[in-house]
């Protein structure tokens, strides 16, 4: 079955363009509002620190302690 149109049959006969990955589309504003969090939160008194953040918004990645850290530091 073709994932553009829904169709049976093979999908490389299907005219629409491919649809691109949900996960794909949706990391890019994952970024965009967990920085902005960060950002937001720094430093608050007995708000959460970076890698928490980052642990809340990407929870459907399996992040180490280490790389949320990392990504948390990049998102700053």
């Amino acid at each position: 079955m073709c994932d553009s149109c829904g169709r049976t049959g093979p999908a490389r006969h299907c005219e629409r363009p491919r649809r691109t990955p949900p996960v794909a589309t949706l990391i890019p504003e994952f970024s965009r509002i967990t920085r902005r969090a960060i950002r937001d939160l720094r430093g608050q008194p007995g708000g959460p620190d970076p890698v928490a953040i980052v642990r809340r918004f990407l929870w459907f990645l399996p992040l180490t302690d280490d790389e949320a850290r990392a990504v948390a530091l990049r998102l700053r």
